[in-house]
């Protein structure tokens, strides 16, 4: 793999981290909305990530065997799914948004959990980042070896 190809890789991973970071905050600002109806609620989000793939490339493999492997090119996001994990039903009859029965819907927001994302999704981030600074510093290194 060369240098440049790994700036494409550290940034598709930069890029995906920032969706799911922006998504779990989406996930925290809306955990406490309160809805009267089932269909109203807001739902716990995800973002899904799946590997890019490079075509096929001949890899060294033993002492003079080659092999046809997909290389990674980074990773990109599927798309955003929302939880099919059951909504809190709560008993408060004197809520504005109470249905006929007195029953107040809230997401599937877990903060504990959503916060553990946020801390993965920031050091991940963060781990891209070092690749970049490494690459960068290897790249900038090369170029004085010819002085």
């Amino acid at each position: 793999m060369s240098l440049v190809n790994i700036f494409d890789v550290a940034g598709s991973g930069m890029n995906a981290q920032t969706v799911r970071m922006n998504t779990t905050a989406s996930n925290l600002a809306n955990a406490q909305t309160a809805s009267s109806s089932v269909d109203q609620v807001y739902r716990s989000r995800q973002p899904v990530f799946a590997q890019m793939q490079r075509d096929a490339q001949l890899q060294m493999q033993g002492g003079n065997q080659w092999a046809e492997e997909p290389a990674g090119r980074g990773v990109q996001v599927m798309g955003i799914v929302e939880s099919d994990a059951p909504l809190h039903r709560r008993y408060e009859p004197d809520h504005p948004q109470a249905d006929e029965e007195g029953y107040v819907f809230y997401p599937n927001v877990n903060p504990v959990e959503e916060m553990t994302n946020m801390i993965s999704a920031s050091r991940s981030f963060q781990m891209n980042v070092e690749v970049m600074n490494s690459a960068k510093q290897m790249v900038q290194r090369a170029l004085t070896l010819g002085q």
